[in-house]
């Protein structure tokens, strides 16, 4: 896969002028500069548009176009870029627990790590309330910026949670065990197609940051430092200008929306 992939085109995207060394200070520049880069967005899904796993077609989408997309986009990129610098990594798959009231299918992807021996969770694909860094897969609790995260053991399972107002919330739970394309191929043909899939029935566009983390649903727009969120609804004529200033996205000023008609 990583033969594919344009290096140099991918690193100017997330703004980085030289790859950078295959160790953790290495990995932890790596996944920062992409998280708060390219946004996570479900602008095509909601424009009737299908969602491709192939490398050059990602390439397009989030590297040459500038777009976002979600966690399989993300993180199948972010695989290949991982593999061409020479880091070990393996795709895993999480049922998302995050404002869930059931068990949910297993349609989020993330990746392993493996540096000196030891496990880190990367993911850059779980939008505003994601990563910046990657995260020792060790029961600790690891601050970054303005939030902090740990990676738990529940059994065979691992969850990755987050710390708000004073106690740690789980965010989705995996195996630590790899999974194959043709998983992602199914799971993605849920969650894009499928009646019932969130990302059918909201618009969202979301990117982590720093000091600052930007969440877009439907209308809903928040700005969210820390514990502290500040939001607002928007008018229907703001979201496309919205989604420009505040995330980056070119978006046709006509495009419609299935969860906005």
């Amino acid at each position: 896969m990583s033969s594919e992939l344009d290096l140099e085109a991918y690193l100017r995207r997330i703004g980085l002028e030289v790859a950078p060394a295959v160790d953790l200070a290495g990995l932890k520049a790596l996944h920062l500069a992409h998280a708060t880069s390219i946004p996570f967005e479900n602008l095509d899904i909601q424009m009737g548009l299908p969602i491709r796993l192939d490398l050059a077609s990602l390439q397009s989408k989030l590297v040459a176009r500038r777009r976002g997309g979600y966690c399989f986009e993300h993180n199948t990129l972010f695989l290949a870029v991982l593999e061409a610098l020479g880091f070990e990594a393996i795709p895993c798959e999480a049922r998302v627990r995050l404002g869930a009231t059931e068990v949910l299918p297993r349609t989020h992807m993330l990746l392993i790590v493996r540096l000196g021996g030891a496990p880190w969770l990367c993911d850059v694909g779980f939008g505003g309330e994601g990563l910046l860094h990657p995260v020792p897969i060790d029961g600790e609790a690891h601050p970054q910026f303005l939030n902090a995260y740990r990676v738990g053991e529940e059994g065979v399972l691992r969850v990755l949670q987050s710390f708000h107002h004073g106690a740690w919330e789980d965010l989705y739970a995996f195996e630590p065990e790899p999974r194959f394309p043709v998983d992602f191929e199914m799971a993605n043909h849920y969650t894009s197609t499928h009646p019932g899939s969130r990302f059918l029935k909201t618009l969202t566009a979301q990117l982590p940051g720093p000091e600052v983390r930007r969440i877009l649903r439907n209308r809903a727009y928040a700005e969210i430092r820390g514990d502290q969120v500040v939001g607002r609804e928007l008018a229907p004529e703001e979201v496309i200008p919205l989604m420009r200033e505040s995330f980056g996205l070119e978006i046709p000023e006509e495009a419609t929306f299935l969860a906005m008609p």
